[in-house]
């Protein structure tokens, strides 16, 4: 698989809802089809509330006929299950309701809400949920709208639209997807050759709670060297009760040939490992590259500095000035903390299909995180006509 990009036919799905480090902050702008529809997708995740505002042409399926008018998001960290978080999360969400309806005059028909099941798995690890439906009915209040659909979204058909939205049809049959969120962890592949029966791969690690449980651990001991080690642990803990678990139950590596990697973590990866494949939206990567890129993130962090990396381009017709302001903006998303925890959850589920005797490809997908909501979404829409 020399190219692994996103289907021309499935890009409306792929970018309708965007997060805030996918793409920057766009202002408002007219808009560019004479006939066209306004959209936009709320979802509440694991880090915050996130918004994108779409213009859909009539022909978008057809022609691609889309704009993104606006996309943005407010960090919230809900999955700390803190009365502060849930405020803040509330305000946020209803506050990028109130901007959808006023600024942009979208009708709240058009206005769709989610909450991702990275939140709803995270909840029912900790015995929250109860946290989510009083967010929901909070929500509902403030916003005077009784009968508003909030849906906590399953994760299976997360999974399942990912894939759908992300792999790219040549690839459909021979890629296994996995979506590393902030709160879970979860993708799948098609076992029997077409899309009516959909595998599921999941465990309740994701870039968050990874990072959450190695801090907790820490206790007083703020130190780098004590959260590298308790790190070591929480991942090892997350590979041996949870990972190998899930891959082998999902048959995954005989059926696949392409083991592909979406969500912050593979757009963070890919940008900080070859900068000079910016342009592109997939990146192939090893196993042993990616190992040692997490090791360099404890013992030589400040090389991941976007002056350090951009001088060490040689390829002189990539552009820099954009690789540059990726890098920025990764390092405005994760500390040093998220990303060793990001970094060594990525790893720990590439060493399952690591072999000696078959070796699989794996590719890290920089734009295809936000799969699952936007073909969300765009079913909605479909269903409504």
């Amino acid at each position: 698989m020399k190219h692994f990009q996103l289907s021309p036919a499935l890009v409306l799905t792929c970018m309708f809802l965007v997060t805030s480090y996918v793409l920057p902050a766009q202002q408002k702008t007219k808009l560019k089809f004479n006939n066209s529809n306004v959209y936009a997708g709320i979802e509440v995740g694991a880090k915050g509330v996130k918004m994108s505002i779409m213009e859909i042409g009539k022909d978008a399926k057809k022609d691609g006929s889309f704009a993104v008018i606006k996309d943005t998001s407010v960090n919230t960290d809900f999955i700390t299950f803190k009365h502060p978080n849930f405020d803040a999360t509330l305000d946020g969400l209803y506050g990028l309701y109130k901007q959808a309806l006023t600024e942009y005059g979208i009708p709240s028909k058009r206005v769709f809400t989610v909450i991702s099941s990275g939140v709803k798995m995270q909840a029912d690890k900790e015995n929250k949920k109860d946290w989510l439906n009083n967010l929901v009915d909070s929500f509902k209040l403030r916003a005077k709208e009784p009968k508003r659909q909030v849906e906590i979204v399953d994760v299976a058909d997360e999974a399942r639209l990912s894939h759908l939205g992300i792999v790219p049809d040549d690839n459909r049959f021979n890629t296994f997807l996995i979506d590393i969120g902030s709160g879970n962890t979860k993708g799948g592949y098609f076992p029997y050759g077409n899309t009516t029966t959909f595998k599921l791969f999941q465990v309740n690690w994701g870039t968050k709670s990874t990072t959450n449980a190695a801090e907790k651990r820490c206790g007083d001991d703020k130190s780098l060297v004590a959260y590298y080690k308790q790190l070591d642990k929480v991942a090892a803990e997350a590979e041996n009760k949870d990972i190998i678990y899930a891959v082998n139950e999902s048959g995954a590596y005989p059926k696949s040939d392409y083991i592909a990697f979406s969500g912050g973590i593979a757009w963070s990866v890919a940008t900080l490992l070859h900068p000079e494949l910016n342009e592109r939206t997939t990146v192939p990567v090893t196993y042993d590259e990616v190992a040692v890129f997490c090791e360099k993130l404890y013992s030589n962090y400040d090389s991941f500095s976007d002056f350090y990396l951009v001088k060490n381009i040689k390829n002189k017709s990539s552009n820099v000035d954009d690789a540059a302001k990726e890098i920025k903006r990764i390092h405005q998303v994760f500390d040093q903390h998220s990303l060793m925890a990001d970094s060594r959850l990525l790893l720990k589920i590439m060493r399952q299909f690591e072999s000696v005797n078959e070796k699989k490809e794996f590719f890290l997908v920089k734009n295809g995180q936000v799969g699952w909501v936007s073909a969300y979404v765009d079913r909605i829409i479909n269903d409504n006509n």
